[in-house]
């Protein structure tokens, strides 16, 4: 008795779907997460969050390579982006392009520096050597803020208008889960990492409860560590 081949055309199809199998299985899952406010009629909208996981034991590492300039510019008395995530290692370019001074500065949290006095079309550079979150200002302008965070993971996730996650391409195991929430004291956002094991298929990781008591607004001392005078206009 003979036997019946597949025909050409089945066969093909079979290998495609194979294929596409075993890519989505190399590429990981999807992960979704939503930040969820506790009194959101107070707010305008969602503050600047981020979302990243670090892998664990036996699970594949996702390391955050440079590959591209950073860049916070200084116009119209602003940090422009106000949030910006980088690998670790990767150095940032603060050009200024207003037409006065400013003077650049983070002595809280992350990497501490002072860029002192420079003026308009000038540039100086920072490089972020190690994990954190780096808290930027200016000691002129009381209203000028950004956020740097730098991680080793490239799995991560900014939180979208809606306050939304989603990473695609995650790798399957287990993974510490942190969260950055624009406003949230530091103490509480460690309380907030937790232990998530994933798979292949798509996973909620559920809502990340913002705090009741988060300030509307936030407000920052000058690098001597003194309140800003808001009466006087600033010389520069």
């Amino acid at each position: 008795m003979r036997r019946r081949r597949i025909p050409g055309l089945a066969f093909a199809l079979f290998l495609l779907a194979a294929t596409i199998a075993c890519a989505q299985n190399a590429s990981g899952g999807e992960v979704r997460a939503r930040l969820s406010l506790s009194k959101p009629a107070e707010r305008r909208h969602m503050p600047s969050a981020v979302l990243w996981l670090k892998p664990l034991q036996d699970t594949p590492a996702a390391p955050f390579v440079s590959s591209q300039s950073y860049t916070l510019l200084q116009k119209n008395r602003m940090f422009r982006p106000h949030l910006l995530v980088i690998p670790v290692g990767s150095m940032v370019e603060f050009p200024n392009a207003d037409p006065f001074f400013h003077n650049v500065f983070s002595l809280f949290d992350g990497k501490r520096f002072d860029l002192g006095l420079y003026e308009t079309g000038s540039t100086k550079s920072v490089t972020f050597s190690s994990e954190g979150v780096s808290y930027i200002f200016c000691n002129i302008h009381p209203e000028m803020s950004a956020v740097v965070l730098t991680l080793s993971t490239s799995l991560f996730a900014i939180a979208d208008s809606s306050g939304t996650f989603h990473l695609s391409g995650v790798p399957p195991g287990d993974y510490e889960m942190h969260v950055w929430i624009e406003g949230v004291p530091q103490p509480t956002l460690n309380n907030m990492t937790r232990r998530v094991h994933l798979s292949t298929a798509a996973t909620d990781l559920g809502k990340v409860e913002i705090p009741e008591d988060l300030p509307l607004t936030t407000s920052h001392q000058n690098m001597y560590g003194h309140s800003y005078d808001r009466d006087v206009k600033p010389a520069y």
